[in-house]
């Protein structure tokens, strides 16, 4: 397991807070979520976490609003009501201590994937195998509910980001911007395989060529959370 985030900084909490805004402000425009969708989190040391209200949009959120809570839920201070999806964030950060920020939303090219009952798990683009490497899908379950945290548990300790069936995306990083950025190359990659299937046949890379990124990226010392993806040539 890679090593857990350094603690933030609790004077810097405001900091946090804006950012957790400005990927709001983010993830609006580039249309991944509507309404009052999605959530997002930052740890803070190991039994207290920042999440995003409920009932707001993500474009539109002030510091303020942040809630932060403790590993029950319970709200310490923020304006804000604390996310319905709150135990979403808790079980992650309870199973993985390197995790230091979690973005969730309903991008909708990924979503379409998760929709159709498909991973993107195809060794089509280099970039997102040698970053995030297959992202599997998990199954369904009923958001806020104890359903959907369940059909997580396999992936969160394999994966930096996995698709939940008929509902969105979820990423992790060691703190919020590679959460976010993560999230930003996961729904590239699946924008590009939806207009590559529309133009005509996907085709991966050979498996030779995903082995040399997998010892690329580990002699890089990248973080080990990582599933190998479909080549058309495996046997």
């Amino acid at each position: 397991m890679s090593s857990p985030p350094p603690d933030p900084d609790p004077m810097n909490s405001d900091q946090i807070r804006e950012d957790l805004c400005e990927v709001g402000r983010r993830v609006f425009q580039h249309g991944w979520v509507a309404s009052n969708d999605g959530n997002f989190s930052v740890r803070l040391g190991s039994n207290e976490f920042l999440v995003t209200p409920t009932g707001v949009s993500k474009g539109f959120m002030k510091p303020e609003m942040m809630v932060r809570v403790d590993i029950e839920g319970n709200s310490i201070d923020g304006k804000g009501q604390v996310s319905s999806e709150w135990k979403m964030h808790r079980i992650s950060y309870q199973k993985r201590e390197d995790i230091g920020a979690i973005v969730h939303t309903h991008c909708p090219h990924a979503t379409a994937f998760s929709v159709a009952g498909l991973a993107l798990d195809q060794a089509v683009l280099p970039e997102q195998i040698y970053t995030l490497g297959a992202i599997p899908l998990a199954p369904y379950g009923q958001p806020g509910t104890h359903d959907l945290y369940q059909g997580m548990l396999p992936y969160i300790e394999k994966s930096n980001a996995f698709l939940l069936k008929n509902h969105g995306v979820v990423t992790y990083g060691k703190d919020l911007w590679e959460a976010f950025f993560s999230h930003e190359a996961l729904e590239h990659a699946a924008r590009i395989q939806i207009l590559a299937r529309q133009v005509g046949k996907v085709e991966t890379l050979k498996r030779e060529q995903v082995d040399a990124l997998h010892r690329a990226r580990t002699e890089a010392g990248l973080d080990p959370h990582w599933i190998d993806c479909r080549c058309d040539d495996d046997d």
